[in-house]
């Protein structure tokens, strides 16, 4: 019960804050102003970030008035890897701020991003080792796990940022994302990566009331870079604990993930620039369409909960079930590629 209490302080702290933001973007020198590329109308701030980093930190801080109990003692060996990844997801938070009052250089933006991923995976000695292939065998990534496990969380932090184009959007999905996993790692015993996962989903709860369509501000890059670092950050740590394998926190991301990633592979086999801003993701294909940003984000919703759905039933299932499962999954995606394809020929109907 306190945890809830905890969590609700979070989500009104953060509330507050991004209405305060709202109002005093501009100030801030971040608004996000519409182009060719974006689909707001409107000139918009974008620092309600801020509000999700600073009340998650304060989450993290109260935790420490709750006692663990003996079957959730997060346990020494575990608190360096978790302090590393909240470490590296605030030092992204700092980078990300300058960026978006200011601008970088991309080099600049990915150095950062490299350090941080380094950081969690050399210091923290945190790596995919191992990668489960339901109804095969264990894969085990021995010398490039380190490499790996780098390249998987520099592609979740951009990923996210990528995805973080739509009204609802990217709130809705750290909302849904790091509840699943908040959900999980509680019955898998690991409190602080509980707490972290409650609260990035508190946090990010009270900044979806501000940016639920028609949005009064924008998660921006402090917002987006730092959480989808730490989406990664827990993945990787909720299998090297054992809470679940690769293919549970791929599942739950995974309208972030397929979009960026299929969209992604599709723009450099077109030859076109893929560090450029675009409008070639699939939800910003059904939005061109003709769709509105409510009606498109509650589809997209319905698609997160059903992934949720998909990944809390292949961590209970068997190793015949889950190839079963996955194929459900696959074949999902594969019937929303082909009816986004559709509603663009058709002129959104």
């Amino acid at each position: 019960m306190m945890w809830l209490f905890l969590a609700g302080l979070v989500g009104l702290l953060s509330w507050w804050v991004t209405g305060l933001l709202a109002g005093k973007g501009a100030a801030l020198g971040a608004v996000d102003h519409p182009n060719d590329r974006s689909l707001h109308q409107v000139p918009t701030p974008k620092m309600g970030g801020l509000a999700i980093v600073v009340s998650g930190l304060v989450g993290v801080m109260l935790s420490a008035l709750v006692p663990f109990g003996a079957e959730h003692e997060a346990g020494g060996e575990r608190i360096p890897p978790v302090l590393w990844a909240l470490g590296g997801a605030g030092c992204l938070a700092g980078i990300s701020f300058l960026d978006d009052r200011r601008g970088m250089p991309i080099w600049v933006r990915f150095a950062c991003h490299a350090l941080a991923a380094c950081g969690v995976v050399f210091a923290g000695d945190v790596r995919l080792s191992v990668i489960h292939v339901p109804g095969w065998m264990d894969v085990e990534l021995g010398w490039i796990a380190s490499p790996v496990t780098v390249l998987f969380l520099i592609w979740m932090t951009n990923l996210y940022n990528f995805m973080d184009g739509m009204d609802g959007f990217a709130g809705g999905m750290t909302v849904l994302g790091f509840g699943m996993m908040a959900y999980l790692f509680w019955n898998g015993h690991q409190t602080m990566l509980f707490a972290l996962a409650l609260f990035q989903a508190a946090a990010a709860m009270g900044f979806l009331l501000h940016n639920f369509p028609p949005a009064t501000i924008f998660m921006g890059d402090v917002g987006s870079i730092s959480t989808g670092f730490l989406a990664g950050s827990l993945a990787v740590l909720g299998c090297q604990e054992r809470v679940f394998d690769l293919w549970v926190p791929l599942v739950i991301f995974s309208p972030f993930i397929l979009d960026a990633t299929a969209t992604l592979i599709r723009r450099a086999l077109r030859g076109d620039k893929v560090w450029k801003a675009h409008r070639d993701h699939y939800y910003q294909r059904v939005v061109l369409s003709g769709w509105s940003h409510r009606r498109t984000v509650g589809v997209e919703y319905g698609v997160m909960a059903c992934c949720g759905v998909l990944a809390l039933m292949y961590q209970g299932a068997t190793d015949g079930q889950r190839i079963v499962i996955l194929g459900a999954w696959v074949t999902l995606f594969c019937l929303l590629a082909g009816f986004v394809r559709r509603l663009q020929a058709n002129g959104g109907r």
